[in-house]
This record gives structure tokens, C-alpha cells and sequence, in this order.
């Protein structure tokens, strides 16, 4: 009837917890297990076996991928060669030049995004979910590098936690144990994520920006009646209605944008096809990496500075891995490999063929080289699919966010979830339309593409060369691949990312600052939210309750115990939070049934419901308190499904059923126990016969069972003023059991009353303050970022859905 079985651990009151990695204290927790979740391994076994089990699935999230994921890649040859030869480069326009600078895109296009991202960096997923953040949480967890304060002991024990080789081998072991020794390795590697999930942000402002006003300005050459600010106008109502489209989700976004990508990808394949033939066949040459060394010989340090450009023709490569989440690692790979990849390596080879020829048009190389019957048709689809290349990056931003919010380094957001069939594709609200302020911003700031793709690049650069170091640690730590072999892969990519870095920071004066300010901004606000959310946390657990102090009160706590259950929500995993006393001192009354509730998110992309609920005690029987943990991955959905309370009550009684039968807990009444936490299966709890479960629809019996003739005219009232709810009522009752123990039969009785009775959430709305003695830099981040950020950010009974009628807010002060 329950799953696994619990050892009895006992803890003296004086003795404090286990304190975790993160900092967090914990009880002492052990938990049996079946082999779970048998579903998703049997799933993963047999995707393996048989792959053509899943191919249609697979064929219909590559085509979505089309227009999410590769927009922003598909439509860069617009600008390449014309972003390759500006400045001094202008003095090397020959055939040669041209013939190297394909090849150096050729080769750009091969190794990074072909070679690195869809052979290697997608299989450094974590369960599917992909992004620096997913590398980070799959090392944290095979690792003790994390500094986040929400780890607990009880988390490792979870199906999902270890993903990757069990064993060690001796020198990875021996790099483990060294940096796990050295703190402030963990504190350059939590710096080293924020940094590269600033980028990535940084993106979502500077793409849309540079994709649209690049469509605009095909549009002035068109019509060349339309003065400058009418084209910025035009620009800015389009970036309005893109952002204006996010709240369809990628699931529509993706159907309505693939095929206009689709279009553009066989456009300019066969635009680059007929150039190949018609002006220069020679052009195939130039896959030869001696045009390279050829290039530089001639260019020197010009050609150096001209990689940017080059830099460009790669730019939204890493939205592949950032999406990951919203589509397969098998969906990537077939879009990329079979469609993307070829068509843009033919239409830069046509591009190159056309200029070999004609080199006056290297400023407008792509219109130049379309085919005059052609020429409208491919410019309508060419503007579109600019268009649609902003998709990718803004997609890749809110899958960044959300796992950034759930792991603590963000202010709480709405995450909307999009599409019922995959987790990971979601819409936040808020920060689209910060996004969409910051990148109109962008755009009537510069109104120009060469400084905006000089912000890009670095952008974009960066992230990637974030990206090889921390795939280098997963094959390390992760896939227990030789040291030397991961240091290898190191090493080639950080030189070929790194000649490409080095050329960007020298358009740092150009509109590379954008980029470094935006990562400032956004690392500053990550980081000031997740210091202030330790220290609120640290607040918590060196001011618990004791323990000692509860006992000595009596059951009745000294206090009036009134029918009802109490939800203490709290982010103590343990312990009776400081909140409690300020409640019973402000208010000497509290519930008869007391559950301290903790939901939390863990560092793995999600939890079974098999293991979702921890279910422990506090204190002895007669106290009738109870704590619940409830755990959620940064995968998971939190949704409100209006069965919570429901199945917390069932929970419970398990856990008071359990204890009856378990002869290690019920031998013993220690009135120091707290901790002691068991596995509650919602499976198990549905199939239990603990409690008899009847259940109706509508409010009238709910109304009529208060005792309170107040109260039953207030819930009238709200009822006749929301005559659309229709709450499902579950109404439970013990079973006929002559031989339960009286004593447990008592407190499910008392358990059932109290839930009659009514529920209450009972949370703190606290207010941080720096101590008076910290220093001005610390006063600064807490007294003014800090508390600008929560008072501006989701509240959390919002974010944990909460019904606000039933909803109890305790004020408190933290002097952290």
C-alpha cells in the first residue's frame, strides 16, 4: 500500500541537522524505493531499440523546429558577405578573397553548428532539456558544485537525479574532489552560467531588432519613396505584432511560421544551384580549407577584423540547444541535417560564385544574384523569413528564464504552459514584453544592422564559448569521458571560438556594448535576486522554532485550537519556521490540524508523481502536525488541478496508516522526533483504502457545513457573485475496521473534522532588510535591488496558485 519503507532515525532537539551543500539543514531522511519510474525508462529502452517507433513524431516536431529554431540561422546569408567586406577588407575584393571567404564560412558552418552542436552539445541534455543551465543542474547533481540553498539530502534520492554513468573513473575522480574542495570554484562557475544565460537573453533583445529593420531596409530599396523614419515606423509596428504573437505558443507559432521557412530554404537553394551553374562551377573548389590560409596571406590582420562577418553566418546556432526543450534532440538533428545544413552551404556557394564575377555587388550581394524572374517573389519571402528568424531567440529566452526561475537565480514570473503534449514549450508574459520595450529600444537607438550585428556576434560568441567549456565538464563528470579526449574537444573549439571572440571584442566600440551592458544589467538582477534569496533563507533556518520550546506548551500549544486545517507554507524543509511564532504571538489561535508545507523546486527537469510528496511528523501524535514536502522539476508543470487539498488529506492518512504498521515507528513516542519523511505515491493514494472517498459538485453543502452562520452568508454571497464555480466536494470517511488501533482511528477522525471544517493557507509576507551594521554595498543590494525586485515580481501565492479567499498573510521583518 505504500512505497518503499521508512527507517526510524531519531534526532535530539539540541543536535541540529545535516546541513546540505547549499547550506540548507536538513533531517536525516531515508526512503525505499520500488524501481521507478518504470514508464519513462521502459519509454527511453525502447526508443532505442525501435527508433521508427517515434519517427512521426519526431518528423512533426522538425518540421515546428523549422519555424522556431532555425529562422534566425536560415536567413543570414541576407547579410554575410556585405557584413564580411566592410572597412579595409573593401581594398581585397577579388576572386580569391571571394573563394576564401566562402570557405571560411563553409568550414564555420561545418564544425561549429554541424559537428559541435548537432553531434555532441545535443546529446548533453538533461532528460530532454537542453540550455548552460541544463549543463549546470546535471553537473550540480553528479558534482557538489552548487551554491543555490535549495538542495536538500532527500533530493538525490530521486529517480531522475542521476543521469549519467554511476561510476568514477580515478582522475576524473580526483578533478572532482579538487574543485569540489575549492569553494570558490563553485562561486567562478555559477558566474561563468549567469553569464552565458545573460547572452542568451542579451539575444532575444538584439535578433528581433537586427532581423526586422534588415527586411525594412530590402523594403526602402524597393520602394525608395519611403523616407527613413516611415521605414522605422513600419519596423517598430512589426516588432509589436511579433512579440504580440508569442502568447499562441510555440505549437501555433511553429506551424504558422515553418512553412515560410521552409519556402525560403528551397528559394535559396535553388537561387544558389543556378548561380553555381550559370557563373562560376569552379566555385566547389573553395571547400578546400587552402582557401583559407590563402585568404589570411593576402588579408593579414584585415581579414581578422572581417570575422565577425564570418561570425554571422552561425549566429542562432546556439537557439538549437537553448529549444531543446520545446522539441527532440532527434527533431534538431533531422531539420538541421537534411534541410538547413545543405541549403545554406549552396546558397553561399551561389552567393560566392555570383560576386567571383561580379564584384561590384558585394554590398547587396543576395538581391544582385537572384534571378530577374524571380526577383519579387523571393523578396516577399525574404522579408517574411527575417522576420520569422526573430522566433527562434525569443524562444530560446523563455526556456532560459524559466529554468533560471525555478532553480532560484530569477524573480518569480508566469509561466504559461502552451502545449499539453511536450513540458518544455511555455510563454512568460512579462518578459516578452520586456523584451519587446528593450528591443524597440535597440531599434530607434541604432536604426543599424552593422552595429547591431556587431552586438550580436559578441553575443552570440560568447554564449557558445560558455557552452564548449561546460559540455567539456558533462563529458567529464557526466558521460566519464577521458580527460584527455574532453580536453581535446576543449581545446579545438575554444581555438576556433576564440580567434572568432577576439575579433568581436574589437567592435566593442561599434555596438559591441550593447551586448556587455545588457549581460550586466540582467547578471546584476540575477544575482542580487538569488543573494537575497539565500540570505532570506539562511533567516529562516537559524531562527526555527525549537523544538523544546513546542513541547513544553502541550498538544494545545497554550494556545486555542480551532477547528480547520492550517497549510503553513514555508521553504524550510525541516524545522517549525519563525512565522509560526510570530502568528501565535500576534494571534494566540491556531488550527487543530497543522500541515508545515514546503514546495520546492530541485535541480532535475522533473519528478514522478511517484515521488512528488514527502509526508513526515512533527512533534508526537496528540500535536496533530505534520509536514508535506512537495517536490517540482524546473520541467514540470505546476498547475492548480483543484484536487491539492484532496490528495494532501489522503496523503496524510497514509502516512498515519503507515505508521500503525511499521513496528520500528510505532515502538516508539519520542517527543524529539521531526524528520522522519516517507514517500507518498499519488498512484498509491488513489488505490488506498485508508479513507472511504465520496465525492459532489456545488458549493451549497460546503456553505451549509460551516458552523459559522457568518461565515455561510460570506461564502453565499461569493457563491451568488461567481455563479460559474462549480468546485468538486470530496467527502471522506473511515471504513468499517474493528481491529485499527484506537489511537489512529482518533486522529483520522480528528483529521477528517478538521478538513470538514475548512483549510486555511496561512503565509508570510516578509519584508528584507540589511542589518544596520552591513556594509553599504550589501544594504544597497538587499534594502534597494532586492526589495524593488519583489515588489515587482509574481507574488508567491500567486505562483504556488493559492485561492485567495481561503488565503492568511502573516507580516514579517527579516533583518538578514
Amino acid at each position: 500500500m505504500f512505497q518503499g519503507d521508512i527507517e526510524h532515525m531519531q534526532h535530539n532537539v539540541e543536535q541540529p541537522p545535516p546541513t546540505s551543500a547549499g547550506g540548507a539543514q536538513e533531517s536525516v531522511i531515508t526512503v525505499g524505493q520500488e524501481e521507478q519510474p518504470q514508464l519513462e525508462r521502459k519509454k527511453r529502452k525502447l526508443a532505442s531499440k525501435f527508433p521508427l517507433v517515434d519517427i512521426s513524431r519526431n518528423i512533426l516536431l522538425a518540421y515546428q523546429s523549422l519555424g522556431v529554431v532555425y529562422g534566425d540561422l536560415s536567413t543570414s546569408p541576407l547579410y554575410v558577405y556585405k557584413s564580411i567586406f566592410v572597412g579595409k577588407l573593401q581594398d581585397y575584393q577579388t576572386p580569391e578573397t571571394i573563394f576564401g571567404a566562402f570557405s571560411l564560412i563553409f568550414w564555420t558552418i561545418t564544425l561549429i553548428p554541424l559537428i559541435k552542436y548537432v553531434l555532441i552539445v545535443l546529446s548533453a541534455d538533461d532528460n530532454g532539456e537542453g540550455g548552460t543551465f541544463a549543463l549546470y543542474s546535471l553537473l550540480c547533481r553528479h558534482a557538489k558544485f552548487s551554491l543555490l540553498s535549495n538542495q536538500q539530502a532527500a533530493d538525490e534520492e530521486l529517480s531522475a537525479y542521476k543521469y549519467g554513468f554511476a561510476g568514477q573513473s580515478t582522475p576524473s575522480s580526483a578533478l572532482k574532489r579538487f574543485l569540489e574542495k575549492h569553494k570558490k570554484s563553485h562561486t567562478v562557475l555559477l558566474i561563468i552560467v549567469l553569464l552565458g544565460a545573460c547572452m542568451v537573453i542579451g539575444d532575444g533583445i538584439l535578433t528581433p531588432a537586427m532581423s526586422v529593420i534588415s527586411a525594412m531596409s530590402g523594403i526602402k530599396a524597393a520602394a525608395e519613396h519611403l523616407s527613413h523614419g516611415e521605414v522605422l515606423v513600419l519596423s517598430c509596428l512589426i516588432l509589436v505584432g511579433l512579440f504580440a504573437l508569442q502568447h499562441f505558443g510555440t505549437h501555433r507559432v511553429g506551424f504558422l511560421f515553418a512553412p515560410i521557412v521552409i519556402i525560403w530554404l528551397i528559394s535559396i537553394f535553388g537561387i544558389g544551384l543556378y548561380n553555381i551553374i550559370i557563373w562560376n562551377p569552379k566555385i566547389v573548389h573553395a571547400l578546400s580549407p587552402y582557401y583559407i590560409i590563402k585568404f589570411f596571406w593576402e588579408t593579414r590582420k584585415h581579414g581578422w577584423f572581417s570575422l565577425g562577418g564570418v561570425l554571422l553566418s552561425v549566429a542562432g546556432t546556439e537557439a538549437m540547444f537553448a529549444d531543446l526543450g520545446h522539441f527532440t534532440s532527434c527533431s534538431m538533428r533531422i531539420a538541421f541535417s537534411f534541410l538547413v545544413y545543405p541549403c545554406l552551404v549552396v546558397q553561399y556557394m551561389g552567393q560566392a560564385a555570383f560576386l567571383s564575377k561580379n564584384l561590384a555587388s558585394i554590398q547587396d550581394s543576395f538581391y544582385n544574384s537572384i534571378p530577374d524572374s524571380v526577383y519579387w517573389p523571393v523578396f516577399v519571402i525574404a522579408t517574411l523569413a527575417s522576420i520569422v528568424a526573430s522566433q527562434s531567440i525569443i524562444t530560446a529566452t523563455f526556456s532560459i528564464v524559466k529554468q533560471l526561475n525555478a532553480l532560484g537565480c530569477f524573480p518569480r514570473v508566469k509561466i504559461v504552459h502552451t502545449s499539453k503534449h511536450v513540458k518544455g514549450q511555455i510563454y512568460i508574459p512579462e518578459i516578452n514584453w520586456i523584451l519587446m520595450i528593450l528591443t524597440l529600444s535597440v531599434a530607434v537607438g541604432f536604426q543599424d544592422t552593422i552595429l547591431m550585428g556587431n552586438a550580436y556576434g559578441l553575443a552570440c560568441m560568447t554564449s557558445m564559448f560558455i557552452t564548449t567549456f561546460l559540455t567539456t565538464l558533462v563529458m567529464i563528470f557526466v558521460w566519464q569521458r577521458n580527460i584527455a579526449l574532453a580536453t581535446c574537444f576543449l581545446l579545438f573549439f575554444w581555438l576556433i571560438e576564440g580567434v572568432y571572440l577576439s575579433s568581436s571584442f574589437t567592435k566593442v566600440p561599434q555596438g559591441g556594448w550593447v551586448s556587455l551592458v545588457l549581460a550586466f544589467v540582467f547578471l546584476a538582477v540575477m544575482f542580487v535576486w538569488q543573494y537575497g534569496t539565500r540570505k532570506k533563507y539562511n533567516f529562516d533556518l537559524h531562527n526555527k522554532v525549537p523544538l523544546k520550546w513546542l513541547l513544553g506548551m502541550g498538544p494545545s500549544l497554550g494556545i486555542v485550537r480551532v477547528p480547520g486545517i492550517g497549510l503553513v507554507y514555508s521553504e524550510l524543509a525541516t524545522g517549525v519556521p519563525a512565522i509560526f511564532s510570530h502568528f501565535l504571538t500576534n494571534l494566540p489561535a491556531f488550527h487543530s490540524v497543522l500541515v508545515f508545507l514546503c514546495v520546492k523546486s530541485v535541480p532535475v527537469p522533473y519528478v514522478s508523481p511517484e515521488e512528488r510528496f514527502l509526508i513526515g511528523r512533527i512533534c508526537p501524535r496528540p500535536y496533530r502536525m505534520y509536514r508535506c514536502i512537495v517536490r517540482y522539476g524546473y520541467k514540470d508543470i505546476q498547475r492548480d488541478d483543484g484536487d491539492f487539498e484532496d490528495l494532501l488529506i489522503q496523503s496524510i492518512a497514509e502516512f498515519i496508516q503507515m505508521e500503525a504498521v511499521e513496528p520500528q515507528l510505532s515502538s516508539s513516542e519520542s517527543p524529539s522526533l521531526d524528520g522522519r519523511m516517507a514517500v507518498i505515491s499519488k498512484k498509491n493514494v488513489q488505490s488506498t483504502s485508508t479513507l472511504i472517498v465520496s465525492e459532489d459538485f456545488g458549493m451549497r453543502d460546503s456553505i451549509q457545513s460551516s458552523k459559522s452562520l457568518t461565515l455561510q452568508s460570506l461564502r453565499s454571497a461569493y457563491a451568488e457573485e461567481n455563479p460559474q464555480i462549480r468546485r468538486r466536494r470530496v467527502r471522506f470517511q473511515l471504513p468499517e475496521n474493528p481491529g485499527m488501533d484506537p489511537a489512529v482511528k482518533a486522529e483520522l477522525e480528528d483529521l477528517i473534522r478538521a478538513k470538514e471544517a475548512g483549510v486555511a493557507y496561512i503565509m508570510g509576507h516578509s519584508y528584507v532588510k540589511a542589518r544596520r551594521s552591513s556594509s553599504f554595498l550589501k544594504k544597497f543590494a538587499i534594502d534597494i535591488g532586492y526589495s524593488f525586485l519583489r515588489k515587482n515580481c509574481r507574488g508567491p501565492s500567486v505562483v504556488l496558485n493559492i485561492p485567495q479567499i481561503s488565503l492568511i498573510e502573516v507580516g514579517m521583518i527579516y533583518h538578514v
